[in-house]
């Protein structure tokens, strides 16, 4: 019982984020993701192009 009020409490205590800061983190993340994926698909192509030349 003891277990299931120290989760109550914790809920009660919880600080959630607002609807505009969910939406900001959200975008943050989607458009990191985005930069990360060109990032490493460029990466990617030039390591495959100079191997090109060296096999």
């Amino acid at each position: 019982m003891k277990f299931f009020k120290s989760v109550a409490k914790t809920m009660k205590d919880t600080t959630w984020e607002t609807g505009r800061e969910l939406s900001r983190d959200t975008t943050t993340v989607v458009v990191m993701s985005l930069f990360f994926i060109a990032f490493f698909a460029l990466v990617d192509y030039v390591v495959l192009w100079a191997l090109q030349f060296v096999g």
